[in-house]
């Protein structure tokens, strides 16, 4: 069972205090998080942990182990080892889907007909249909005149944001052959819902399809330009290569001669650095009023270091996590991708598959792999949780022209990453 809620993120001082525990509470544990597990061997990594806990864990049937990263313990389990995943699960943010009713009082989702959801399987429609009630909830809100898709993959989305909540969108996408298939898409539906309003007599009531582009978003001017350049023309724009290059240069040069549109960026699983941008460009640029950000990879992630000083990069991204001086590093950020409700709902045979994926296939027979890797993903939670407070803060930094939070918005057992980040310019 989860320890007693003790943290809060509505202020910014409230996120530094839960922030500031969690560096101190995995400040021991660096040996597990920054463990490079295919020397598992030949480091004897094991070894590092309490033998106390291994001789208690070494026993432990596998349905006990995959409950290790949810928090979960057992009576006859070791005090130190209880209270360990007593206090890691205290500092982990909220996983259980919210009331969205209770975020955004009069917020309707509505559910997918078979055309809108054709080829999304069942984690992606609950995801888009979810999000894209959210999206358009706040874009009407703030009376945004086009949401941008930033990430857009497929389109699914952009294309629900259009067709059923009739909002102009650009779809932006770094992969030229998710333009192509969003473009064709949203013709097949374009043609759907043409069919159905010529049956009912609205001839003359235009469709809005979503405009696509392609191209690697490098910065938040880039984003904020690409956005207001597109909202002007249509079509899809194709930019790779050299291409890409130049248009950065140009449109950087140029920022801020446009003409001042009201935006509203939506970002579903934006990759790494990418919901960073997201973030710093919501700050940045007056036109966009609302952010609705839900991050992935953060192995992707760029990180203060050495070998980047003084670059922007991905983490941290708070001025009051830049002072701890805190470097996570690729293995720890890996672990932060982890899922404790995904290790919850594995069956004993699918987890000793997920073990064997591991390489660990020899190490889980002497009943060394099983407790070593549950502890080593319990830690997983806690550290996404303080990637997700470090943008937070970022955001509350800003002081009062802004209103931001995170939310739970998915169920956690459809779709891992369901913590979004909200924020609206007052």
């Amino acid at each position: 069972m989860a320890g007693t809620r003790k943290y809060s993120c509505e202020t910014a001082s409230q996120t530094l205090e839960w922030i500031d525990a969690i560096i101190h509470f995995i400040k021991p544990y660096t040996f597990l998080m920054n463990a490079h597990v295919v020397n598992f061997f030949t480091d004897r990594l094991w070894e590092a942990v309490d033998k106390e806990w291994m001789d208690c864990l070494r026993g432990e049937p596998v349905e006990n182990l995959l409950l290790i990263p949810c928090g979960e313990v057992q009576d006859h389990w070791p005090a130190s080892l209880k209270n360990f995943l007593h206090n890691l699960r205290s500092l982990v943010f909220p996983r259980e889907q919210v009331d969205l009713q209770k975020i955004f009082p009069g917020l309707t989702v509505a559910s997918l007909g078979s055309v809108l959801s054709q080829g999304m399987n069942v984690k992606k429609k609950h995801e888009v249909e979810i999000l894209s009630a959210i999206t358009s909830f706040i874009a009407k809100r703030v009376e945004a005149k086009t949401v941008v898709d930033v990430g857009a993959g497929q389109g699914y989305l952009a294309q629900v944001l259009s067709f059923q909540y009739q909002h102009s969108v650009v779809a932006i996408d770094a992969c030229s052959h998710h333009g192509s298939v969003t473009n064709a898409r949203a013709e097949r539906i374009k043609k759907h819902y043409a069919a159905q309003l010529r049956r009912s007599g609205s001839v003359n009531t235009s469709l809005l399809v979503p405009k696509t582009v392609t191209c690697r978003v490098l910065s938040t001017n880039m984003l904020k330009a690409l956005s207001d350049t597109l909202v002007r023309e249509d079509g899809q724009t194709n930019l790779t290569g050299e291409e890409n290059e130049e248009l950065c240069v140009k449109i950087d040069s140029s920022y801020g001669g446009g003409k001042e549109d009201s935006l509203v960026l939506a970002g579903l699983h934006a990759c790494g650095d990418l919901s960073v941008t997201m973030l710093k460009t919501f700050v940045e640029c007056v036109e966009v009023k609302a952010v609705v950000s839900i991050g992935c990879c953060y192995n992707l992630l760029s990180e203060e270091g050495v070998d980047n000083a003084g670059m922007q990069c991905g983490f941290p991204m708070s001025n009051g996590v830049k002072s701890e001086g805190l470097s996570l590093g690729k293995c720890a950020r890996d672990l932060a991708c982890q899922s404790a409700e995904r290790w919850r709902s594995l069956e004993k045979d699918d987890a000793s598959h997920n073990f064997e994926l591991h390489l660990f296939r020899a190490a889980f027979q002497m009943e060394l792999i099983g407790p070593y890797w549950s502890l080593r993903a319990g830690l997983g939670a806690v550290l996404e949780t303080l990637i997700l407070l470090d943008r937070l803060l970022f955001l509350q930094e800003k002081g009062s022209s802004l209103e931001a939070f995170m939310l739970p918005a998915f169920d956690p057992s459809l779709s891992p990453r369901n913590l979004a980040i909200v924020a609206v310019k007052i």
